[in-house]
């Protein structure tokens, strides 16, 4: 695959990004498009290594590392070497549904497989992968594809987010009648709502869901199931229903303070921005402002990256974010942390780049535990108290954490972001429709099989395996559709 030599004459370019300074000041996409030649140079460094593991996703130690979604990716790397696009795209649509949300928005664990990368620079994959991707919307090789025939199967998934859009787009194409419901006024869950708009632009959602809809997908907006859609003509008028409501239930800091106002948990943060910005371009002012603010962000993953994006381009005052973690270092740690793993590295994020490129430094403060918040007379959020802690395991294995005396902080505040996560999925539905849940409250459906207690109700993605990443929602909506299928037919024809 690839070029023989590509990956000693060519070194690791990922997706350019327009000037921090720059781009701070708009919502629209933070990159900046390669040249073909560029990468054609890329797909060059897929090194022919014999046995790839960039490709086949599993997890190690409860982290992902290779691609859920079992992609192609040698092979669409040797044919963009080739400048062979179209057959590229064929190769990327056989394995991912959505390789346009894949490429922007997943953490790429295929690139932490590579086998390059265990003493050079990955594969730049995942730049490869969206690029595929954009030349095909570009060139109209990307059309709806309807099916011969109909089935006559009338089927509901619950949630449009990464999962309920893959289960729906694989039971279109075996020619069952679809009907997506979403709560929200448009399409796409977290696509959506969770993720900024210029990291992932709507249009770049809308611009799939309107295939889907071309392709025969009925859409009802604005509709919650067993709120606004009573669960008696979900049985009545469905022959099957597939859940995939994800985990959306926020994980709460439990410390003195945290119900002051000015405390938000970060997706209602960034949901009402977005809303505000396609709604009115921010003019309706219907959202929680970081202007001149002392922000803080507490949680050191991806969606307090998008706070710090979002808070930069509100003009904040100042900027600090949270990590519970210790600095990482710059190469991974081949004892504790080997090849395929995931590499856990120090990395510099769109969102650190733009905090350091308006304020003057990275953001970020390590090994920090927040003790309690301090609000003024109006009960309004002013402080935050911390402490650093250090960490050490038990004999039992377990993590504790252990203040650092003298190590105590009080940061001024006027606005709080908490973005630790979710704990699982909401259970109002759940409970209307009976369905068993597991220790952690997620739906009780074995992986690839994705059946629950009740009959005819199936259930993927985070609503089922709880909080994870893009990838394993569209994996488990494809292979929920498979299963939907033959539960319907008697026997399947999707993968």
């Amino acid at each position: 695959m690839g070029k023989q030599t590509g990956f000693m004459e060519y070194e690791r370019q990922a997706q350019r990004e327009r000037d921090p300074a720059e781009r701070t000041n708009d919502w629209n996409d933070y990159t900046a498009p390669m040249s073909e030649q560029e990468l054609q140079n890329q797909g060059a460094r897929c090194m022919d290594c014999g046995v790839p593991t960039c490709h086949t996703g599993m997890e190690i130690n409860g982290v992902t590392t290779g691609c859920p979604v079992y992609h192609l990716i040698p092979e669409w790397n040797h044919l963009v070497y080739e400048g062979k696009w179209k057959e590229a795209l064929e190769r990327e649509l056989e394995m991912n549904n959505f390789p346009e949300f894949t490429g922007i928005a997943c953490p790429a664990p295929c690139e932490g497989a590579c086998v390059l990368g265990i003493n050079e620079p990955p594969v730049a994959i995942r730049t490869i992968e969206r690029s595929i991707i954009e030349k095909g919307f570009d060139e109209g090789w990307v059309v709806p594809e309807l099916p011969e025939t109909r089935t006559g199967k009338k089927i509901a998934v619950v949630g449009s987010g990464p999962a309920g859009l893959a289960a729906a787009a694989q039971l279109n194409k075996a020619g069952h009648t679809v009907t997506v419901f979403e709560r929200n006024d448009r399409v796409g869950g977290l696509l959506t709502y969770g993720i900024p708009e210029m990291k992932l632009s709507y249009d770049v959602v809308k611009r799939r869901v309107d295939l889907l809809e071309q392709e025969g997908i009925t859409f009802i907006t604005n509709t919650e199931v067993g709120v606004d859609y009573p669960i008696s003509r979900l049985e009545s008028e469905f022959d099957a229903t597939i859940l995939c409501g994800g985990a959306t239930v926020h994980r709460d800091i439990e410390v003195e303070g945290s119900k002051l106002k000015g405390v938000h948990h970060a997706m209602d943060f960034l949901h009402a921005n977005t809303k505000s910005l396609l709604d009115s371009d921010l003019e309706d002012g219907d959202y929680i402002s970081a202007q001149d603010k002392n922000v803080i962000v507490i949680g050191g993953g991806d969606t307090g990256t998008d706070c710090l994006a979002t808070s930069v381009r509100h003009n904040c005052k100042s900027l600090t974010q949270f990590d519970i973690y210790d600095k990482k270092g710059e190469d991974r740690d081949i004892e504790s942390n080997p090849w395929p793993q995931y590499p856990v590295i120090h990395r510099v994020e769109y969102g650190h780049k733009e905090a350091a490129s308006k304020l003057g430094n990275d953001p970020r403060a390590y090994a920090v535990m927040t003790k309690k918040f301090v609000g003024d007379e109006n009960g309004h959020i002013k402080e935050v108290h911390t402490v650093n802690v250090k960490l050490r395991y038990d004999e039992s294995g377990n993590k504790i954490r252990e203040e650092i005396p003298g190590s105590e902080k009080v940061w001024p505040a006027d606005l709080v972001l908490i973005a630790i996560g979710f704990t699982g999925p909401e259970q109002d539905l759940l409970d209307q429709l009976e369905i068993e849940r597991s220790t952690r409250s997620t739906v009780k459906a074995e992986y690839g099989e994705y059946t629950t207690n009740v009959e005819g109700i199936f259930a993927a993605g985070d609503m089922r395996r709880g909080q994870s990443l893009i990838v394993w929602a569209i994996n488990e909506g494809r292979e929920v559709a498979r299963e939907c299928d033959r539960f319907l037919m008697g026997e399947t024809v999707l993968p």
